[in-house]
């Protein structure tokens, strides 16, 4: 996963307002008491997020799975003239070499955990390497909007440059959704490359969350809609999470 679907990825997220999420994530951390020092961006991806959340004064770190993504994150780093450390880990162990004030999942990081004991073991990880008072902050895509927004539509798009076909499937008993993409890239000499990936994410329901981050050993567990400090409204396609190191 993500071998191909690195160079694609800025073009396909080129839409999402990171600097307005970094506001909102970096008010919800001060709002519930968490120091702004340093912090970790779980899933980190093209390092998008990360650079925005450095903006906003925390020391950030990132890590993700895929070489090929942390590879254009840290171009991306040194052409905003910011230096971000990037490793290749496995969220699910996340080792630091000291403890942090905060730490990120955000983009659906958590909904690519496809099993409840994968959320549970990066929950378990986040836990250890955040100080006393720390907060874990992330956000999820809701079963709404993966079952109902999502699941088993077609989409599509094209650019000069980039073409795609989206096409999904939702295991409603399983809460699973499947994405079929197929990309046509083109090349330096003018044609096309064409290759595909399948990723596939759960529904993690509130329920769910707030039992693995109480099991974890977090606190002061709270919901919020979208960008908003209110609670999830009831077809909310992304809810938000902070829980509180104890």
């Amino acid at each position: 996963m993500y071998q191909g679907f690195a160079a694609v990825y800025d073009f396909l997220m080129r839409d999402v307002d990171y600097e307005g999420w970094a506001d909102y994530y970096a008010g919800l951390a001060a709002q519930n008491g968490a120091a702004l020092g340093t912090a970790v961006d779980c899933g980190c991806g093209t390092g998008s997020m990360t650079i925005a959340l450095m903006r906003r004064g925390l020391r950030m770190t990132g890590i993700d799975s895929s070489p090929e993504m942390l590879s254009i994150a840290g171009e991306k780093a040194r052409r905003a003239g910011v230096f971000i450390p990037f490793a290749r880990q496995d969220m699910r162990r996340l080792a630091l070499h000291r403890p942090v004030d905060c730490v990120f999942s955000c983009c659906d990081g958590v909904n690519y955990l496809q099993e409840p004991a994968y959320v549970q073991a990066f929950f378990r990880a986040a836990h250890a390497q955040l100080r006393p008072g720390g907060r874990l902050l992330f956000d999820v895509s809701t079963e709404h909007k993966l079952g109902r927004v999502l699941g088993d539509h077609c989409l599509g798009g094209d650019d000069a440059q980039v073409a795609y076909i989206w096409q999904n499937h939702y295991d409603a008993g399983k809460r699973m959704l499947q994405m079929d993409l197929t990309f046509f890239v083109q090349e330096a000499d003018g044609r096309y490359r064409r290759f595909s990936e399948t990723h596939r994410q759960r529904a993690h329901t509130r329920e769910e969350l707030e039992a693995w981050l109480l099991e974890a050993g977090f606190g002061g567990v709270a919901f919020y809609g979208d960008r908003t400090l209110l609670p999830p409204a009831e077809r909310e396609q992304r809810m938000h999470v902070a829980a509180v190191r104890v």
